[in-house]
């Protein structure tokens, strides 16, 4: 595979991964305000935004390979109107910048939390445009496998997966960092990451089950789509076959087991180390497995010559 498709992997991956994270993590903190007051809900959370800016920053650089040339990348937004790669673009910079922006203000705690909070919602709605826009660039008559409602359906389950469990992981590793400098609020983040926790892993499994729905029905549909469906359709299935079986399993273990573990470790107080683990674990083989899936999607697209 070209470097130009590896760039595209990992773009729409971690841009994914930061929507999603954007929008998980401005609903935990949300509950957390109302649960716990906002200088708790703040100390969960503010270090979790660093995670994400950072990804976006990653993101943000693989989009410029990704482009072609990366000193001509602004030509990509001169076709607003007609082109969904230039929306693509002008929504992911929108997002880059307002999720910046309110990282700063929320830093720094300019503004009130109202405003502070009409900039994150904005940026969490820009976030999912983002991945609308993504899954509506491959959605083109000449590629048959893309051109599907499979794109936007896994595109959003890839989002709101790897987003859930990276919050997960960032509070974890949050909840880490409080206990050695501020011993004095350890009780009460160690709430509200077994709450948070607890809500991610439902939402995992969840989401598991609409990929392994979703997933073979796609296969199914590609069989009796035209020749080159079927022939994506037979790459996934003989000479991917492993990889895509791979894909399954790490995504079950992942998102199904540890989801189940994560949530029992996280119904009562005393199991932190063993719900840390698994939040770590989940997050890192739900990430091969959907990376594994993006190299997929790329690897076994047929195109239909006109």
């Amino acid at each position: 595979m070209e470097l130009r498709a590896w760039a595209l992997i990992a773009f729409t991956i971690l841009a994914q991964m930061s929507a999603g994270s954007f929008l998980v993590l401005g609903i935990v903190h949300y509950f957390a305000v109302r649960k716990a007051g906002m200088e708790e809900a703040d100390r969960l959370s503010d270090r979790a935004l660093v995670v994400i800016i950072l990804t976006l920053g990653l993101g943000l650089i693989a989009s410029l390979f990704h482009l072609g040339d990366p000193f001509r990348s602004y030509r990509a937004v001169t076709n607003i109107g007609t082109s969904w790669l230039s929306r693509e673009v002008l929504s992911g910079v929108t997002f880059v910048v307002l999720g910046a922006v309110f990282a700063f203000m929320q830093w720094r705690k300019i503004a009130s939390f109202a405003v502070r909070n009409v900039i994150a919602w904005i940026a969490a709605l820009v976030g999912l445009a983002l991945v609308f826009n993504m899954s509506r660039v491959y959605m083109i008559p000449t590629q048959p496998a893309w051109n599907t409602l499979a794109t936007p359906i896994l595109f959003y389950t890839t989002t709101l997966l790897l987003g859930s469990l990276a919050v997960g992981a960032a509070f974890v590793t949050n909840y880490a960092i409080v206990t050695r400098k501020e011993p004095a609020c350890a009780d009460a983040q160690c709430t509200l990451m077994r709450d948070a926790l607890r809500w991610i892993a439902i939402a995992t499994v969840v989401l598991l089950g609409v990929e392994l729905v979703v997933l073979p029905l796609y296969a199914a549909y590609l069989v009796g789509a035209g020749p080159q469906a079927a022939e994506s359709a037979s790459m996934l299935v003989r000479s991917y076959g492993v990889v895509f079986a791979l894909r399954l399993i790490l995504a079950f273990v992942g998102a199904g087991v540890f989801g189940l573990f994560l949530y029992q470790n996280a119904v009562s107080p005393g199991h932190e180390k063993v719900m840390g683990n698994l939040a770590y674990g989940a997050f890192a083989l739900v990430l091969v497995a959907e990376v594994l899936g993006r190299f997929l999607f790329y690897a076994t697209q047929v195109q239909i010559v006109v």
